[in-house]
């Protein structure tokens, strides 16, 4: 089962929101909801709106296909927060100027879907150290490191003092 649920134009940026969409994606819905209900952030509380209508979509769905609907199943499976339009205002500045105030809003999108059971090797632990695994990869330079070239200065000869009698 998968449901989703839109909030738009709310009036925060998008990028303080994302400090708190971060938090939940990926978790299951019970957990997501403790983080966002305890979190001092202003954002979450329209996150937590958009989640726990995401979980009532969910539930509405499951009752029109006839099928059992159990909420401690359900994860979070894609959240974003994009940016929304601008309101362009303005205010009074020095010597009859004006200058802009870019009142930013936001869209929040969450997606919640059914937890795939898991396997009883992801309940058991981490994995013992095998050949493949036993020696961590290296990671390549996105970009090469620059080679920083010292110029030499030619040390120039002071000529010799010519004494005069």
């Amino acid at each position: 089962m998968e449901a989703r649920a839109i909030q738009r134009t709310v009036r925060q940026s998008a990028r303080k929101m994302r400090l708190v969409i971060d938090l939940i994606r990926g978790r299951a819905v019970a957990e997501a909801d403790a983080i966002l209900r305890f979190s001092k952030k202003r954002a979450a509380k329209q996150i937590h709106k958009v989640l726990k209508s995401a979980v009532a979509n969910a539930q509405q769905a499951a009752q029109r296909q006839n099928t059992p609907f159990d909420a401690d199943q359900l994860r979070v499976k894609y959240a974003v927060v994009n940016e929304g339009a601008t309101l362009k205002r303005f205010t009074a500045a020095a010597m009859g100027r004006a200058t802009p105030i870019l009142k930013r809003t936001s869209h929040v999108e969450i997606h919640v879907a059914t937890d795939a059971t898991p396997t009883p090797a992801a309940k058991a632990g981490p994995a013992p150290a095998t050949a493949t695994n036993a020696q961590p990869k290296a990671k390549a330079r996105a970009t090469p490191k620059k080679k920083t070239q010292r110029k030499t200065r030619k040390k120039t000869q002071k000529p010799a003092k010519k004494a005069s009698k």
